[in-house]
């Protein structure tokens, strides 16, 4: 069995902004991939036009925390925040297996 730390995070993006932000999200994956990233997936609700979607999968919390302290983290972070209209939704969870992961 794979035991990995997985994350769920939804942002709200202003009005006409959520394409801006889904591009500077995309741009974040080669770093996040060097950071220890598994998965890294970027997506829209098909319900409104301003929900981005993020899934992540490493193989540990400590990693994803040590990406955030990034330099390009961080700089992405701040270059799309004003975009941003402060509402977020995360869950962290357990991944046991799947699809698309790489094996033990």
């Amino acid at each position: 069995m794979i035991v990995k730390y997985g994350y769920f995070g939804s942002m709200k993006a202003k009005s006409g902004h959520r394409d801006q932000v889904i591009k500077i999200l995309l741009r974040a994956a080669e770093g996040v991939r060097a950071a220890g990233c598994h998965l890294y997936v970027v997506g829209v609700a098909d319900d409104d036009d301003q929900t981005i979607l993020v899934n992540e999968v490493w193989d540990s919390k400590e990693q994803h925390d040590a990406s955030l302290r990034l330099p390009e983290t961080r700089a992405a972070i701040a270059e799309a925040m004003p975009m941003l209209t402060g509402e977020f939704d995360s869950r962290e969870f357990t991944v046991l297996g799947g699809l698309g992961l790489p094996p033990e």
